[in-house]
């Protein structure tokens, strides 16, 4: 036995208590939660959290149950990196929880090892292993979502078809096939813009006269 002596009090310890504390790599699997993302919209989401303890004093003595610490913890950090990513987007400027998993797996477990390194644990990966809208808005997100695609293939089209026609149009000015004023200029953009961003295949008109007559 052992004795602490604070304040004018004597604590007695027994020093034959001992905890066995296992060093190896572990791994912590998340339960599904549900969330808000940045964008309000409700989400499960959960991760695999692997982890080893590297300093067995702070995990017995800074903390109490490690093991349940860590499990507390790793959901915390989960939910906190969910809400700043939307779960999906079509700006490829904008990180995501649907298509930027590796970005998404570094912060969080960045987040999770400024959470656990007061219980001596290291986090070696943190990954997230489930990912759904959640079922009450899962099939109108789904329509929302593909709307958003189509919205985005087309103005990705419109702009394709943009440059195409004026890399046209210079060519043909620079190589003098066809001296353009105004108003043809604007007649063969409108034409050649139909033909390339119109869905079903353009038939062709042959003209046969004038354009002013």
């Amino acid at each position: 036995m052992g004795s602490i002596r604070e304040e004018g009090i004597v604590i007695t310890v027994p020093f034959s208590i001992r905890r066995t504390i296992s060093l190896r790599v572990r791994n912590f699997n998340s339960k599904q939660l549900k969330v808000n993302d940045v964008n309000g919209n409700p989400i499960e989401i959960a991760a695999v959290v692997v982890f080893k303890v590297v300093d067995s004093a702070k995990a017995v003595f800074d903390v109490d149950r490690y093991e349940q610490f860590v499990e507390i913890q790793s959901e915390t950090a989960i939910r906190a990196v969910a809400t700043t990513y939307p779960y999906d987007t079509f700006d490829h400027d904008t990180l995501s929880l649907r298509g930027n998993a590796d970005e998404v797996s570094h912060q969080l477990t960045t987040e999770l090892q400024e959470r656990l390194k007061v219980a001596g644990v290291e986090v070696i990966e943190a990954r997230l292993t489930h990912l759904a809208y959640s079922t009450e808005i899962a099939q109108a997100m789904l329509q929302r979502q593909q709307a958003s695609a189509i919205i985005a293939a087309r103005r990705q089209i419109v702009d394709g078809g943009v440059g195409i026609v004026e890399d046209a149009i210079a060519r043909l000015e620079k190589q003098g096939v066809v001296d353009l004023d105004d108003e043809r200029r604007a007649s063969m953009v409108n034409n050649l813009l139909v033909a390339i961003v119109a869905d079903n295949g353009a038939q062709p008109v042959i003209n046969t006269g004038s354009l002013y007559h």
